[in-house]
């Protein structure tokens, strides 16, 4: 097997490189190239078309699809040496960390929804912080304490029972907005969740705002886990 790092660990990533800026913890983070196993509520919120793997240098670079999916190709084809890999990755993080005097974070599902709880990986390193987005209703409240929490939202039908089920918590809830970030959403106050991840985990019983992003194929798409700014359709704003 090819000989290739799991974890991108110099914030490469805008969304990580923005978390973790002025902030007492370091991120590392894994990107896979999402498919129905590692993302398996996908068809259910109906959020393939408008997924995060066409955006930003992915949608300029094909290197950074073609790596993601080696990633994931190991997972599918070894996930016990991808296991021991990603072990060794994250201790070796700790340890630079520790170092450089700042907390270690880990970001595991940048662009997929693995419940890593079940392989004890949270459980394992229990000094660090993990954090991801979900779109697993079930996984709600029943992660390490050290492993918080962001589900995703989508308009899907089949998809509303696990709305419900995370509205039912004190979960942040993302949701993507076209037009800007309404006052509120699905009752509950909306805050600006492009700012930074580590602060959002933290945020409590609140809609998280995301700007909606990508190429203008993407901007242009009518889809379930996009939401048009209801505020711009009231007042008649609206495109």
């Amino acid at each position: 097997m090819k000989s290739f790092k799991l974890l991108e660990t110099r914030g490469g990533n805008a969304k990580i490189k923005k978390s973790q800026k002025d902030s007492e913890y370091k991120i590392a983070s894994l990107s896979l190239y999402p498919d129905d196993v590692i993302c398996p509520a996908r068809n259910l919120a109906q959020c393939a078309k408008p997924c995060l793997k066409f955006s930003g240098l992915a949608d300029v670079f094909k290197s950074v699809n073609q790596s993601r999916k080696l990633k994931t190709d190991l997972w599918h084809n070894d996930p016990a040496q991808f296991l021991e890999r990603l072990r060794k990755e994250i201790s070796a993080f700790e340890r630079k960390c520790d170092r450089d005097g700042f907390k270690a974070a880990f970001r595991l599902n940048t662009i997929s929804d693995i419940q890593y709880e079940r392989y004890d990986i949270p459980q394992e390193f229990s000094n660090s912080l993990f954090f991801d987005y979900t779109k697993i209703a079930a996984r709600l409240g029943n992660t390490p304490a050290n492993y918080k929490l962001m589900f995703s939202y989508s308009a899907a039908p089949k998809y509303q029972k696990a709305v419900s089920r995370a509205l039912k918590t004190n979960v942040p809830i993302s949701a993507v907005f076209r037009g800007g970030n309404p006052k509120s959403f699905l009752n509950r106050p909306v805050v600006n969740g492009d700012l930074s991840d580590l602060q959002n985990v933290f945020s409590g019983a609140v809609i998280l705002g995301l700007r909606l992003k990508g190429p203008k194929r993407i901007q242009m798409l009518q889809d379930a886990l996009i939401v048009d700014n209801p505020d711009l359709i009231e007042t008649g704003l609206a495109a």
